[in-house]
């Protein structure tokens, strides 16, 4: 790329810039109607999803950086977090944070604890094989040790006297998900807080996935899960999940104020401004803040509940149709939209099922294999998933994969990948190799993802940690 191509010598007309960025979006996975079944949520309502778009407009050079500056942001955060709040166990008066996602609302929740609970040594976070990446990035972040507990191979629910076991004196946060991601399965959230709360130790329940979800399921039977259970500590949704709200939005709930406080993050060593921080970013876009509040009130109690519905409907329908096709089955026993579907036939391999449901316009998310769980394909399911249409891509996409078979990957490459000594290995020298098992970076054909999948499959999770980096260090590197 020239400097000329990333930054023009003069201004370019409106119109122009439109068209370019429409000819880069041209290769995107669609966001509406349904078929990716994975990162996006669709409510089949455009007036919706328009007026989120200008509502985020509204705010969009507003600065959350300074709340005295901008009082509008108090008001529409205090608004969400009560909105959640009095819908997963608390009141109006529950104290809460607005984030831009998940990984931060997680992010905090897993501060707040190290810093309310000192400990001597390195504090240690507890948490299941099934729970989000994000809480091991945190303890990344902020010097935690992780501490994993298995699942049960066929409920794939975490297990509490193994959590139990696992508790020392440095365990600062112990954590559970309603539901687990992979699986969309309910951990026993009642169990982990009663024994979270007998050690004196806090308990933080990933709702991210599923927290705006189960709330809504009227004629269904929810275990609790939020913070009216004894113990919990802090909760984390996501409203651009479930929630239908534009990308960045997230709420996290503490049981308390103090628990709250330290979230946040404040600094007045240095001349300039003073820095007080509810979130880990600084300055961020009011947009998504007043985008979510907007979804939130357009929508209503009653559209959360009929969108639930229907969200339930398609995975109700789509569960007794896998039934239906040889080879495949469901993993575990879902409480929310969320699908996770395997293969036990050795002929029929799922990542070259995803790679042929891509070519027939649908997007099935794989998932590798770890701790002996299997490799399986995840589908998040909304009210607008045409399900009829899903299960033939399904169906249709199982027998080519029948008939391709596995990939051949040889085995002394799977050796090879192993035991390569990454830190030698440039960044051009990885594209070519790349390039070699048949990914290319450059190509606008449809990727096929099976070998590259099966080969992950096949290596420790350390060693896919860092091929993953190299691979999207090369994706963002501009070729020479």
């Amino acid at each position: 790329m020239s400097p000329e191509t990333a930054l023009p010598e003069s201004g370019r007309p409106a119109a122009d810039v439109l068209a370019e960025l429409a000819r880069l979006r041209a290769g995107d996975l669609p966001v509406r109607g349904g078929r990716v079944t994975a990162y996006v949520y669709d409510t089949g309502r455009d007036a919706v999803h328009d007026l989120a778009a200008t509502a985020h407009r509204e705010l969009l050079e507003v600065n959350c950086l300074d709340p005295t500056a901008f009082p509008s942001i108090v008001a529409l955060e205090r608004s969400i977090v009560a909105a959640v709040a009095v819908r997963l166990g608390g009141t109006p008066a529950t104290p809460g944070v607005f984030t831009s996602g998940g990984t931060e609302s997680i992010m905090l929740a897993v501060k707040a604890a190290r810093d309310a609970r000192p400990v001597e040594g390195r504090p240690q976070l507890v948490l299941p094989a099934t729970a989000h990446p994000a809480f091991r990035k945190a303890a990344h972040y902020l010097g935690l040790e992780v501490v994993t507990i298995p699942v049960d191979p066929d409920t794939f629910r975490a297990d509490p006297e193994a959590t139990r076991a696992a508790l020392t004196p440095r365990t600062v946060l112990v954590v559970c998900s309603a539901p687990s991601y992979p699986h969309g399965v309910l951990d026993p959230v009642e169990k982990f807080a009663a024994l979270a709360a007998e050690a004196g130790i806090l308990c933080h329940v990933d709702a991210c996935v599923g927290g705006w979800v189960l709330p809504w399921m009227t004629d269904r039977a929810v275990p609790p899960f939020d913070l009216s259970v004894p113990g919990v500590t802090s909760l984390s949704c996501d409203l651009h999940k479930y929630g239908y709200a534009p990308k960045g939005a997230s709420v996290v709930l503490f049981a308390d104020e103090a628990l709250r406080r330290h979230a946040y993050y404040a600094s007045a060593e240095w001349p300039g401004y003073t820095v007080i921080n509810s979130t880990v970013q600084s300055s961020r876009s009011a947009g998504p803040l007043a985008a979510a509040w907007a979804t939130l009130r357009a929508l209503g109690a009653d559209g959360y509940r009929d969108l639930t519905a229907a969200a339930m409907a398609a995975a109700d329908r789509l569960r007794a149709g896998i039934a239906d096709i040889p080879g495949l089955r469901v993993l575990g026993d879902p409480s929310v939209p969320l699908v996770a579907v395997t293969s036990d036939d050795p002929g029929l391999d799922v990542f070259v099922l995803a790679d042929q449901a891509r070519t027939r316009g649908w997007f099935f998310q794989p998932q590798l294999t770890y701790q002996g769980l299997p490799a399986n394909l995840h589908f998040t399911l909304t009210g607008v998933t045409d399900v009829e249409a899903l299960l033939a891509a399904l169906a249709d996409s199982a027998k080519a994969a029948r008939e391709a078979g596995p990939p051949d990957v040889p085995s002394d490459l799977i050796d090879a990948l192993a035991t390569l000594d990454l830190t030698a290995v440039t960044d051009a020298d990885f594209a070519a190799l790349l390039t070699s098992v048949g990914v290319d970076l450059n190509s606008e054909a449809t990727p096929e993802m099976a070998f590259v999948n099966t080969v992950l499959n096949a290596l420790p999770p350390t060693t896919r940690e860092s091929l993953l980096i190299r691979f999207l260090s090369v994706l963002y590197s501009t070729p020479a």
